[in-house]
């Protein structure tokens, strides 16, 4: 006997929507049906955000969302974007894929001039669904698709190769599918008489290769048209040597390389060589062909039942090209970290289960090409003789990395109580690890001791019995002390003068400073001495001037933090060398500046330290190529600050580098300036801004302060700094800010989002790299709706349950919850009592068993 059961998923789609491309004012229907246990409810998402229908854009009984008109106009208006359908019933909520709609564009040919003989090349680009076919028109007359000079791509451009007289006209293509046809706009090609005779021309590659990103089993193109007489011929090759797929690689016209059904092996870089035929003169061009693949998933959910307080785990592995990304779903909706829930690569990891997690889970992973989506639903299963939760929790602080936990036992069915589970996370932040540890019955204290100096935690206890686990317990709030720092901050030592040393160092941070920094203390000597001298500084400082020191010296430094509990370890001795004192009798070394005027000449300039005390009575300029032996100095007058040095050859550099050294002859005291030019190369950048730091302003602005590098140079410096959310894709969306100072307020910026700052300088016509980029989170903003769905139950003698669901607001990031609550009598008074919760949930339940709830067992009005 063979028993088949067949098992009806509660919920699934029928039909999901697909990217659809369409001409404006068209109508489009986007598909969307979903089947399960009824009743099903269907409501559409535009790039994340719910769809608001009106007469032109409404939902069909069967769920899909039909468009009469397709709109184009900028900003939200535009009906361009990427919609998802969703689906919910009573079980929960799933999301379909997402589709793209986008409204067609053309791109229209441009009128050219070209010499007889030469080449021509127009280009036009109408996207539609499905593909046109692209033809064109001379004259009003329709071109072979393909001659011996004529060569149409399927891509839509025309190539004419050895331009005549006769091809003067004016020309335009015609994009044709099964829906429409569409002609472009005329563009005119200008013919030009060639010089007679032609001399000969080395080959030129006048349209390059470009690099493209293809999807699988799609057909790629790579252009190349190169100029040169003789007519140079063209051939292809792979930078990595391997040999080019003769199966489904042709040559169209006179050089152009079509890949059609694309795979995975056909990427990589291809190399358009033009050669001038029966020489060796030769260019070179090459393009990155990247195969695309939509994603897929190898791995996916599987459908779980966990009793309460349990564990779920989820998988969901993804392939394709480029890397998708990976997105949580509970019931539709993004699932975010917290104390309980947590996202380890391609992993979901639910701890501590409660009822609100009973809900359909859905795998979502997605790249440029496209999305997929698996689902799974969570089943929490609870036991009807389960223990009350653990009572009046207490925290002390032992030190600074324990704190003694205690508690009571359960009011109810504590004899069924075979363990308690002991959960603390840190109290402060977001996206905190919650730890949990696992002890016996036989006693209700525990001792954390693991923990980090000055910081507050947050503990509750669970009892567990062999099938389920009670409520949570209260939540209790305990603090550990401060401790002495763990390690002492690294110096940067640098010097302005023969005597001093600047002193600078970055603050520690919290897991090293252990507490706050109350104070630092700066030990130095020189490394001939023993005798140490020491200075004490306040703990909001990061950098001191140490003055008065001697020159030419090397001196040792280091220093050590402290908190209030005293100090910490020393830092390893540091060693820096003060500059050397100049003579009276010799000048000090001028600031140089070059100026490149063009590629042959070169403008210098000097000007003296402001401290030089020596009388000049002359210059000697010294300038040599790199390599090359050392000319003659040049003998400048002790008047002249400035000297133009031509016939130097094309070096073609912006500004070399330069080195300014005093120098003696005789009872005459010169200056040698040494320049070292650079056939072909540029000046090195300057050094970017360092210690950049980023403060949250609040919802809409972030703060950012930086140093300035140490210059030899007085110049003004200007800075771009450049702003961008984490993870955008869209570059023209990236904001860059111009300020001369060196601290910007950067605003009107989105709240709740994490931003990557980088900052550059600019000097005289030079920029320095980016510095390193530092990450901020601009502040959640205040919501604008209260919780909704609030009730109040009486689940114990003197306790009630307070649940309700998060305000239905986007992109709110709630960070507490505020509950008041009275009796009736301190109602009618206005005596409210006040509880807070961290609002890391969706939902939240709160229990409050305090005094003023103790009337509702005897019957009386409870106020929240």
């Amino acid at each position: 006997t063979v028993l088949i059961l067949k098992v009806n998923p509660i919920l699934f789609f029928v039909k999901e929507p697909h990217d659809v491309t369409v001409m404006r004012k068209e109508a489009v229907i986007l598909d969307c049906q979903a089947r399960g246990e009824a009743t099903i409810d269907v409501r559409w998402l535009k790039n994340g955000v719910k769809v608001v229908e009106n007469e032109r854009v409404y939902l069909l009984s069967n769920g899909s969302l039909y468009f009469s008109e397709v709109e184009s106009r900028r900003g939200d208006k535009s009906d361009e974007g990427f919609y998802q359908c969703l689906a919910q019933n009573k079980y929960g909520a799933i999301l379909s894929q997402k589709a793209r709609l986008t409204i067609a564009s053309e791109y229209h040919p441009t009128s050219v001039v070209v010499t007889e003989g030469s080449v021509a090349r127009f280009s036009c680009k109408i996207s539609a669904h499905p593909p046109p076919i692209i033809t064109w028109e001379f004259n009003r007359v329709t071109l072979p698709l393909t001659t011996e000079r004529i060569t149409v791509l399927p891509s839509g451009v025309l190539q004419i190769y050895g331009v005549q007289r006769a091809d003067t006209g004016n020309y335009r293509c015609i994009a044709t599918n099964i829906a429409s046809r569409r002609r472009s706009t005329e563009a005119t090609l200008t013919v030009t008489p060639a010089l007679s005779p032609q001399l000969p021309q080395r080959p030129r590659i006048i349209t390059r290769p470009q690099n493209i990103s293809v999807s699988l089993h799609q057909s790629a193109i790579l252009e190349c048209m190169a100029t040169g007489n003789p007519r140079p011929i063209i051939s292809w090759s792979r930078a990595d040597s391997k040999s080019i797929d003769v199966y489904n690689t042709k040559v169209l016209g006179n050089g152009n390389l079509i890949i059609t059904d694309i795979k995975p092996q056909h990427g990589g870089v291809y190399m358009c060589r033009a050669t001038t035929p029966g020489t060796r003169n030769y260019t070179v061009a090459a393009a990155n062909v990247t195969v695309l693949a939509p994603p897929s998933l190898s791995e996916w959910p599987e459908s779980l039942t966990r009793p309460r307080a349990g564990t779920a785990r989820f998988v969901c592995h993804a392939e394709g090209v480029p890397t998708p990304q990976v997105t949580w779903l509970k019931n539709g909706e993004k699932v975010h970290s917290n104390g309980r829930i947590k996202m380890y690569n391609s992993k979901l990891v639910i701890n501590q289960i409660i009822p609100e997690d009973d809900a359909i889970y859905q795998c979502q992973a997605e790249n440029e090409q496209g999305s997929v989506l698996s689902m799974a639903r969570l089943i929490v299963v609870m036991s009807e003789d389960r223990p009350s939760a653990p009572r009046n929790i207490r925290a002390d602080t032992v030190s600074s990395s324990a704190i003694l936990l205690a508690w009571e036992r359960p009011l109810y069915n504590s004899d069924k109580v075979i363990a308690y589970s002991v959960h603390y996370m840190k109290a402060e932040g977001l996206n905190n690890e919650e730890y949990q540890v696992v002890i016996g019955n036989d006693t209700t204290r525990y001792i954390i001791d693991d923990l980090e100096p000055a910081h507050n935690y947050t503990f509750y206890v669970v009892a567990y019995m062999p099938m389920g686990a009670s409520r949570m317990s209260d939540n209790v709030f305990q603090h550990t002390l401060e401790d002495v720092p763990l390690r002492a901050p690294e110096l940067s030592l640098t010097s302005h003068s023969p005597t001093d040393i600047q002193v600078s160092w970055q603050p520690l941070p919290d897991k090293l400073s252990r507490g706050r920094v109350s104070g630092y203390r700066l030990s130095y000597r020189t490394s001939s001495e023993s005798a140490v001298s020491q200075i004490e500084l306040p703990g909001e400082k990061t950098q001191h001037l140490l003055e008065n020191l001697q020159p030419d010296t090397i001196y040792l430094l280091r220093i050590v933090a402290a908190t209030s509990i005293g100090w910490g370890e020393q830092s390893a001795w540091t060693s820096h060398r003060t500059p050397k004192a100049s003579s009276a009798r010799v000048p000090l070394a001028p600031e140089l500046h070059l100026e490149p005027l063009n590629c042959t000449t070169i403008s210098v300039r000097w000007q003296l330290a402001p401290k030089n005390s020596a009388s000049v009575q002359g210059y000697k300029l010294f300038y040599h190529e790199e390599s090359q032996p050392e000319g003659a100095p040049l003998q400048l007058r002790a008047s002249d600050y400035a000297h133009t040095i031509g016939g130097l050859g094309e070096f073609c550099f912006n500004l070399p580098s330069a080195a300014v050294v005093p120098a003696k002859m005789g009872k005459i005291t010169f200056i040698s300036m040494h320049l070292s030019a650079v056939r072909d190369r540029l000046v090195p950048p300057p050094p970017p801004p360092h210690n950049v730091y980023a403060n949250t302003n609040s919802s809409t602005a972030v703060f950012l302060h930086w140093g300035r590098p140490a210059f030899t140079s007085s110049q003004a410096i200007n800075y771009t700094v450049r702003c961008n959310p984490v993870g955008l894709q869209n570059a023209s969306l990236v904001l860059y800010l111009q300020t001369s100072v060196q601290s910007l307020l950067v605003q009107d910026l989105e709240p709740n989002t994490k931003y990557e700052f980088a900052i550059r300088l600019h000097i005289d016509q030079l920029s320095s790299p980016w510095s390193p980029v530092v990450y901020q989170t601009t502040l959640p903003e205040a919501p604008t709706l209260p919780p909704s769905n609030v009730k109040v139950t009486v689940i114990e003698e003197d306790t009630a349950l307070v649940s309700w669901k998060l305000p239905d607001e986007p992109n709110l990031a709630v960070t507490h919850y505020t509950i008041l609550y009275a009796s009736r009598n301190a109602w009618i008074a206005g005596e409210w009592q006040v509880l807070q919760r961290e609002g890391k949930e969706e939902s939240g339940k709160r229990c409050l068993d305090k005094e003023a709830l103790q009337m509702c067992s005897r019957g009386g009005d409870t106020k929240l």
